[in-house]
Order: C-alpha cells, then structure tokens, then sequence
C-alpha cells in the first residue's frame, strides 16, 4: 500500500457534514448509500480486521482518507464492508511499506475507524473513514492478509478536566495560536476540529495538535500510546514547540530569501532607469556603441596599412548593425579586439650601445667568449645599420649552457620587450598561421600573440626547442615558420585569423636547438648559427660561485653568509655530480645542499654552515659520476665522440677471439656509420698488415671481435675510423697504445678526414686527463678557434694520412 494522502480540508468538511456514506463493494459506482453516523461511545467489536500504515498513526476524532493499492487490500476492505458495524482497525508498522507487513511488525495499539466510503478507480481504492477509538491487540484470529484480530478499547478520560489539565489545554491553544501566523493551512484545519469538538475536550485536544505537527511516526505513536491525559499533553505541548521552532526558522529562511531577491529585483530596476536616463539624456551609451568607441580610440593611435584600415571599416559597420545577442557579434567583436590590440607601427627605441651590450652580457654569463663577441659582431652592424631587423641567430648546444638567457640578455641589451615561446611538440600549423574564422574558438598564431604581449613590433622573440618541432596531418609547422623568419618573405606575413598582411621584420628571432640533424635544410639556411660548447671544470667552478650558488641561497630565503663551500668542494661536486656540459644539473645538486643546510639552521645549528669535500655524500649521496676506468692493454685505444648532452670519451677494445676461422664482429650497439667505419678501418689495416710490421697471417687465421663498452647506449658518428684502425693495429702488434685520444675518419686509401665537435671533444679529453690528442690536419683551424683556457696544457697532433698516426701511438 502507498503512504496514505490526505484531501483537502474542503473535502472533509463536505464529507463529514454530508454525513458520508459506504461503498459495499470494489466494482460499486461512485454513487454510495448514505448511512447515521455512529458516535465513539456505540458497541464496537471484539474482533476487527486490521489495516497496516507505514507512513504515521491515525488519532481518534479525525476523518482520514485513505489511498491504497486495491491488489493487496480489496480482501480486506471488502470484509469490512460486509460487516454490520464496517469497524477497521488502523495499525502503524515498522516495515518501510505496509505491503511488506507481518504480525510482528505491529505496533500493540492503534486506532478503531469505521469506514465511510470505498471507490475503486485505476486500480486504487480511496477510503474514507472515520477514527473512533483506541484499542489494543490482544491476539490474532488471522495473521495473513486480510488480517484480523481480537482487541480490547482504551477509553478516553470521562469527566469534566481538572485545573491543571485545563492549564495544559491552553498552553496548547497558545501554541497553536502562535502557529496559525506562520502557516495558513493550520487555520482550516483548526476550524474543521471546533466543527467537531470544543476546546473543553482536551483528550481530542491533545490527539489533533498532535496531528498538526510534522514530527516522526514514532514521535506520534508514543502519544497514540499514552493514556494518562497529563501525560499526554505534556508530550504533545514539546512537539508543538518544536513545531513553532521549526516554522519560525523557516519563516526567517524564507524572509531573508525574499529580501535578497526584492534587493535584486530593486536594483536591477533601478539600474535600467539609469541607463534609459543617461542614454535620453547623452550621458551613456548602450553596450554596441560602447563597443564602437572602444575600437576606435585604440585605432587613433595605430598605424594601420591601406588594406587592414579598409577591412577595419568594414568589420565596424557590420558591428552597428548586428545585435548584440547573435554569434556574429561576437566573432566580428573579437576580430576588431585582435586587430586593435596588434601595435600597427609602434616600434620601442633600441638601446644601440655596444659598450652597455658587453656589460650587460659579462654580467649574465660566464665565459662563452666566442658567443658574446658574435653578439656584439651582430649588434655592431646594426648599430652601423641604425637598426637590428632581418636576422634570424640560431643557438646551438647542450642542455644546460644558456642559451635561452642569452636570449633574455640580448633584448636587455638592446632594451626591447622579449616573449619566449617553445615549438617543441608543436604538430599543428595554426599555432604559427592561426585558425581560420569560421571556426569555433578561432584564434591568431603564437608570432601575432607574441605582438600582442610586447605591445610592439620589433620585439625579441625566442622560438625555444626548435630542433624538437613535429608534423602530423594537421599540417608542417617546421614549412610555416619559413614565411614567418625568412626576411625576405616576413615583412608581409599573413595570419590565417586576421586574413591581413603584418610587418615582422622588425623583430629579432633568436632559436635555440641542441642538435642541427633535425632542423629541416631551408629553415636552417636562413638562420646564422652560433654554436655554444659545454663549459670546462674551471668554468663551471665559476660559475657556481658568482651565479648559481648566491642564486640558489636567494631563493632558499637564507641570508649571503649562510653556507660556505670552498674551491675544493665544489670542483669536488662538479667532477662526482655535475659532470655534463651544462650547468642546470649543478645548479640542481646546489639546491639540494642549500635545502638541507635550511634544515639544519632551523635544528639550530649555527651559522655559517661550511660543506666539505668529505660532508657532500652526506648532503647528495652517492657520487653520480665516477672515475672512467682507464682501459689498457693491447688492442684498447681511447676516442673522442660528440653527443647532444657534449663531448664524451669512448673506449674501443679489439680482441683476438680464437683461430678457427677468419672473420670479423662488431659489438656494443653501434650505428650504421660506426660500422662502417669498423669495416673501413679492418680492410685498410688488412691489406697494409705488411706496411705497418705486422705478420699478414695473422689476419687470415684471426677471428677479431671489436667492442665499444656501455652497450646499452646507442652510438654513431663518422669520428672513429682512425681509432678503430689503431686498435686493430695495437691488437696484431700485441703492443699497449700510449695514453692517447684521438678522433678522425679514415678512408680505404687512409686519408683521415675532419669531423665536427673539437671543442667538446677537447673538453672530454681534459675531463678524463688525456692530455696527448691526435686531430686531423683540415681541424686545425677549428683548433684554433677553440679558446686559450681549453687549449692550455694539451699537446695536440695533426694527422692527414693514418701513417701519420703511427709514430704517436706506441711508446718510443
């Protein structure tokens, strides 16, 4: 059965005053005999059918309707019917429906009613009776729907009430008194009871305020069950209280509502009386005017070309005439913000001073003297020029060395606004052309952003990562930026947003790279490449001391004599810790060490806090680089490689593996190139085995293996021919080669050909303690050009003809 509804008020009124009649029967009309309404104090029976609710319990003088599922109870309402006295015992339960109710989930004591009337409609049965009087269940006659069972009645009090009952009963009438203000429905249902009753009946009193409340079926049943009428009141008079505590709450809840919302529906009125007052009277205007004006103060202040001013009129007009409210406006609104927002011919005033330009690159970077006088080499020209515009500088080198502050010192320099942005992973061309319009979320590449940042149009932008751009079927970003840094073409770019032509030859577009293998040949070719190399120990020594130790104390918020590291302890870190080409994993260790030192000062110990040489395992652990082992013996010979992280030293080992066969391996997962280096430099030493001193059967029943270590690290590279032939050459001799590194490709006829890298070459061979290199004879000039600092203390040879090699290798 579902939870029983109540009708409205008129209905009981009309039905009680009717004199309500009975339905006898499920398949009966609605027409009903009327029938004399029996009084509480009439017989009742000994044994009544029973009728679970779920919802709450029922008190006697009230007349409910009830709504139920006519399947589960149509037996039990038709029983009633055929009764003489039509008495139906109404039961609260402790089951969730009352459909799933058993004999154990009733409640002891429940409410006599007899039934009035019964309609069946789309499966329904609406009920109306009339609650008499309480009774209890003493047994059960049929435990099973339709359930009956035998019950006694519990009188109501006879009497007139005494003085303290009376007190209760108005205290009650107070109450509900004080109700009626905070919900009107309370005033019908207090007029439907003094229809009935009067206020000197305070048992159906106490049973209709009870009914009023909304408190819980249990809280109603405990007064269903209390017999003593003092007792009874008093329970009633708190649930009535806390009935008032509820209403007035949620009277205050729904006042302070309708307050807000008076607020707002006020102000929102007298906000469109203003704005209709000051547009009658000129001193507004509304939002598409606004609008207008906005676009055309910022135009007074642009320089637009022919064609973007002709297009600016046009987006204008068509915005007079859109409203306001329309996606058009919207798109056409954010074109004309783009457009005016662009700095169409304002240019900021170089700082062409090339005295200022050193200082400040002195200031910012240690060493990279080469780089800094390419700059200024740079800066020069358009100084001479009267202006810096067309140039594309490209910076090369390894993670690390700065080339992206470089960028940052060059706009310093020249005091031009910079905006960095990184083309690595860029897969899609409208990051540099811009959307199309027509599309949703439509907006200009990353160059027109760049300009829209800077507020100019001769600012530094920095294209980071260029070496890492991509391309994918959304397009060729790398063939996009042709247009955007060929000076030839960039003075007209066109944006696939604005659909105009903007000037960006007036910036200065500096990129930076790693590697050049990756950038595309015609976007190389119109870049001026500056190649950066990884710095040296001593370089990096200080470094650490005038830049990336205050630094780092800076950020930690601790004070300049906080923490000390001395010379010996830092070259210490450099040489166990930080031993690539760049400075970033340095910087990275001196953190470490400057936290812990935070740490430490907050235990309390005192300051300055000194770092040793011995303290760094405590502070960053196990070294992460060690010692290269110096490999030695017959066959084993040192090369010098060049990677993207820098220069790194590479042992070659050659081996005599057994004499069953002729044959030649090649171990340590070697590229291409590299084998074919291997294959070049095994047939020349072959066939000149007579030449060089060596047994020519030694080579025919050999089987050599050559193995470069570290085989989980790919390598590749034209630069090792000359290494590899001197250690097949040391292996058939069975001579130890001389502590010596050596780089250079060999050819069939043994012409050693130049390679790139010298100066990360150099480096790794100072890092490793190699202070004898050999170098092909066309790198001398690249020689040369490496500075005084790295070139000190080495002893270089230069070698055309693999012959030349030989008198270097072996010990004299």
């Amino acid at each position: 059965m579902s939870d029983e509804d109540q009708v409205t008020n008129a209905e009981h009124d009309e039905t009680l005053e009717s004199g309500a009649d009975l339905e006898q029967e499920q398949e009966s009309d609605e027409e009903s005999t009327p029938i004399q309404l029996a009084r509480a104090n009439d017989v009742l029976p000994g044994e009544i059918h029973l009728l679970p609710v779920a919802s709450r319990p029922f008190f006697p003088g009230q007349a409910v309707p009830l709504m139920m599922s006519a399947e589960p109870w149509a037996p039990t309402m038709k029983a009633v019917a055929k009764t003489d006295h039509k008495i139906l015992g109404v039961v609260l339960v402790d089951s969730e429906t009352s459909e799933e109710a058993t004999t154990e989930n009733f409640r002891q004591i429940g409410t006599a009613c007899r039934v009035h009337r019964i309609h069946q409609q789309d499966g329904h049965l609406q009920v109306l009776v009339e609650c008499l009087q309480r009774f209890k269940i003493e047994g059960w006659a049929h435990p099973e729907t339709p359930f009956r069972a035998r019950v006694t009645y519990l009188p109501e009090p006879e009497g007139p009430p005494n003085a303290e009952v009376k007190a209760y009963a108005m205290a009650v009438i107070n109450t509900i008194k004080e109700l009626l203000p905070l919900n009107p429905l309370y005033v019908e249902e207090l007029r439907m009871f003094l229809d009935r009753f009067g206020p000197d009946d305070p048992s159906h009193l106490a049973d209709f305020a009870a009914s009023l409340t909304t408190s819980t079926k249990d809280q109603l049943q405990e007064v269903l069950e209390i017999l003593p009428l003092l007792q009874r009141m008093e329970k009633v008079l708190v649930l009535l209280n806390n009935e008032l505590e509820l209403a007035r709450a949620q009277q205050k809840i729904r006042r302070t509502v309708e307050e807000k919302m008076h607020k707002q529906q006020r102000e929102f009125f007298l906000r469109e009386q203003l704005k209709a007052i000051q547009k009658e009277l000129g001193i507004a205007k509304d939002d598409r005017t606004a609008e207008i004006d906005k676009f055309r103060e910022r135009l007074e202040k642009l320089t637009l070309t022919e064609q973007a001013q002709k297009r600016v009129d046009e987006e204008l007009d068509k915005l007079g005439m859109l409203e306001t409210g329309s996606p058009e406006y919207a798109v056409t609104r954010n074109y004309l913000d783009w457009i005016t927002l662009l700095p169409w011919g304002k240019h900021s005033d170089d700082i062409l001073n090339l005295k200022r330009a050193r200082r400040i690159l002195d200031r910012d970077h240690y060493g990279l003297e080469d780089v800094k006088e390419r700059i200024l080499e740079f800066l020069a020209v358009g100084i001479h020029k009267g202006e810096i515009s067309g140039s594309i500088i490209l910076l090369v080198g390894p993670p690390g060395v700065g080339k992206t502050s470089i960028g940052h010192s060059i706009a310093d320099a020249l005091g031009r606004r910079f905006y960095r942005f990184s083309v690595g992973g860029i897969r899609d061309e409208a990051e540099i052309k811009g959307h199309r319009r027509t599309y949703i979320g439509a907006m200009p590449g990353k160059f027109l952003q760049a300009m829209k940042e800077a507020e100019t149009s001769n600012p530094v932008i920095l294209l980071d990562e260029i070496d890492k751009i991509g391309a994918s079927y959304h397009g060729d970003p790398a063939s996009a930026l042709l247009e955007v840094l060929d000076p030839e073409q960039n003075t007209d770019f066109l944006d696939h947003y604005l659909d105009l032509r903007f000037d960006l030859s007036k910036a200065l577009f500096v990129c930076t790279a790693n590697q050049l293998d990756t950038i595309p040949g015609p976007l190389l070719d119109r870049m001026e490449v500056i190649k950066l190399s990884g710095y040296i120990a001593e370089e990096k020594l200080q470094i650490a001391k005038k830049y990336l130790l205050p630094r780092q104390i800076e950020r930690a918020g601790l004070g300049k004599k906080a923490v000390k590291l001395d010379s010996t302890t830092l070259r210490a870190l450099i040489e166990r810790y930080a031993r690539d080409a760049g400075v970033r994993r340095l910087e990275k260790q001196l953190g470490k060490i400057v936290r812990k030192v935070a740490v430490r000062m907050l235990e309390g110990e005192e300051i300055p806090i000194r770092v040793r040489e011995q303290d760094l395992k405590g502070y960053l652990g196990s070294p992460v680089f060690r010692d290269e082992r110096k490999l030695s013996g017959p066959g084993v010979v040192t090369g010098l490689a060049w990677t993207a992280m820098g220069g790194a030293t590479l042992s070659i080992e050659a081996a005599h593996t057994h004499s069953f066969t002729r044959g030649f391996k090649l171990t340590g997962q070697l590229g291409d190139v590299m084998k074919e280096s291997a294959e070049i430099a095994y047939g020349y030493v072959v066939s000149h085995a007579q030449d060089f001193g060596v047994d020519p059967a030694f080579f025919e029943k050999s089987f050599i293996h050559v193995h470069v270590p570290a085989g989980a690290t790919p390598k590749d590279g034209p630069s090792a021919g000359i290494t590899m032939a001197s250690a097949l050459l040391s292996l058939a001799r069975k001579q130890p080669v001389r502590r010596i590194a050596m780089t250079g490709e060999i050819t069939l006829t043994g012409e050693v050909f130049p390679v790139g890298g010298i100066r990360e070459k150099l480096i790794a061979a100072r890092r490793a303690g190699i202070k004898e290199i050999i170098l092909p004879a066309d790198n001398q000039g690249d020689f040369e050009e490496v500075p005084e600092h790295v070139r000190k203390g080495l002893e270089v040879h230069f070698a055309s003809r693999f012959e030349d090699v030989l008198p270097w290798l072996f010990k004299r």
